[in-house]
Order: C-alpha cells, then sequence, then structure tokens
C-alpha cells in the first residue's frame, strides 16, 4: 500500500517563493493548501498555478485555514508579515511542522545584515509559537525567481536548521521533493547564518550582475548526519 504523503500549506504562497514551493510540492505528490490574508488572492493563486501543476492537488483559503487543513506548514511571508501571521495561525499549527523561511530584510537596506533580537527570524518565530510547534528554518537562499519556474533546475543547497531531529529530516526530504539538496545545519539558532547570507546574496546579485546568486557545499559526506550529538 503506498503511503499518503502530508498535506502541506503555504502561507504567503501568493508570492513567488510561496508559488515556487506550491508548485514543486505538488508536482511531487502533494496535496498543497495556498494561504492568503484573503480567500480571493488565495483562489487567484490557484488558478494562476494551473498549468503549472496538477490542479486537483491546489486548494486555496486563508491563512489560518490554510493552517489547520495541513499536516506541515510554510511560511514565506516578507519580515514585515512574520509577527502577524504567525499569531493568526498560531493555535493552528500546534503540534505541527512549521517550516519559517522568513529572512530578517529590512527595506530599503535590503543589502546590508539586519538580524532581529531575537538572533533569528527562526528563533522568533519558534519564541512566538511555543514549545507545542517543532520549527525549522529552510530555503532562505534560493532565488524566488527560479523556484517559481519549475522546469528550472535550482543550482543552490538549502540550509535547514531546526532543533528537533524528526522535524529537521521531515524537512530535508522536503526539499529533495522541491529538487534541491538540503544540508542539515545545526539548531535552530544556527538558522541565522542562512538569513544573514540572504543579504550577502543580494549584495552580490547586485555587483555582479548575477541572477540568482546561491551557495554549494563543497566536500564529500562520509557520515550520517544524525549520529552523534552535533
Amino acid at each position: 500500500m503506498t503511503e499518503s504523503k502530508p498535506i502541506l500549506a503555504v502561507l504567503g504562497g501568493t508570492g513567488n517563493l510561496g508559488e515556487g514551493l506550491a508548485i514543486r510540492w505538488a508536482r511531487a505528490g502533494h496535496d498543497v493548501v495556498i494561504g492568503s490574508r484573503t480567500a480571493d488572492k488565495a483562489l487567484e493563486a490557484v488558478e494562476r498555478f494551473k498549468d503549472r501543476a496538477p490542479i486537483e492537488r491546489l486548494r486555496g483559503m486563508v491563512n489560518p485555514e490554510a493552517a489547520a487543513a495541513a499536516d506541515i506548514v510554510a511560511l514565506t511571508v516578507p519580515f514585515a508579515h512574520q509577527q502577524p501571521t504567525l499569531e493568526s495561525v498560531r493555535e493552528a499549527v500546534q503540534g505541527k511542522i512549521l517550516i519559517d523561511v522568513t529572512v530578517p530584510l529590512v527595506p530599503p537596506r535590503v543589502m546590508r545584515v539586519q538580524m532581529p533580537p531575537e538572533g533569528s527570524a527562526g528563533r522568533a518565530a519558534q519564541n512566538l509559537l511555543g514549545e507545542g510547534v517543532r520549527v525549522v528554518s529552510a530555503f532562505q537562499n534560493v532565488a524566488a525567481d527560479h523556484l517559481s519556474d519549475p522546469d528550472h533546475e535550482i543550482d543552490c543547497d538549502v540550509l535547514v536548521a531546526g532543533d528537533d531531529a524528526a522535524a529537521r529530516r521531515t524537512v530535508l526530504g522536503l526539499v529533495e521533493a522541491a529538487g534541491m539538496r538540503g544540508w542539515h545545519v545545526g539548531g535552530l539558532d544556527n538558522a541565522a547564518v542562512a538569513e544573514a547570507l540572504t543579504s550577502v546574496l543580494i549584495f552580490l546579485n547586485a555587483r555582479y550582475g548575477i541572477e540568482g546568486a546561491g551557495i554549494r557545499i563543497t566536500g564529500t559526506p562520509t557520515k550520517d548526519p544524525d549520529e552523534g550529538k552535533a
């Protein structure tokens, strides 16, 4: 018997980053709920995605309903909307994995690293949601334009940070399902590194005329990343 795949919600799924994840996960066989602040925008996104993903796997709802309908929730909103969005879905995500994709970019100085008082957006999400939610940080360093083209081969690795080992493994599997290679980089506090790198990559894009700079981890793994305590 085929094991069913978890239902995924993408909050902020109407933007390029959320759009890319939703389309790629739907094409990988997941049912995906597109979340937005209004139902109309969520439904419009589903209609817009239908030529790039199996429409039967997509639904559109307001964010709290989307979070309640899913097994795993991804947050892909701008940093300014992180806190209010999390507050609106706090009850709906209890007992679930929340993938925080938030980058603390503070316009207009998006090429300057500006970390929040908590140390990272991922840690801020965990503090707000409480111990009942397993927050995992991922996908901050992937160009949204590349991600939203499901036929584009992503030449970029994904750093995955989280305090819960099982949740990290689950998210690493979703990275692979989206067509990328993920790396377990430690606990949630290490999310600060990936988040800060986004400003560096934006700077590189502007200074060198790169279309979607990313990162690659070099070297050949010789052990299971979950062995030991690191």
